[in-house]
């Protein structure tokens, strides 16, 4: 370990930058959701389970036409 470094050229914030079309948010999920996309994106040989969650709401979006409001319980 170095006993100085130079961060100089260091940028602040988010290492990736995000994607066009794509917006960064916070998202609370139960513990067994999320749990079941990692492990349909672990059974596949790898991947992302975020891109799993947005295609699966994807297709929930387009399977589903109907207003939000008569999907609410």
């Amino acid at each position: 370990m170095k006993a100085e470094y130079d961060f100089s050229q260091g940028k602040r914030g988010a290492i990736d930058p995000i994607q066009p079309g794509k917006t960064r948010i916070t998202i609370q999920l139960d513990d067994e959701i999320l749990a079941w996309f990692r492990q349909q994106v672990e059974r596949a040989g790898g991947g992302n389970y975020q891109t799993l969650i947005n295609e699966v709401l994807r297709q929930h979006i387009q399977s589903n036409c109907e207003p939000l409001e008569t999907t609410r319980q």
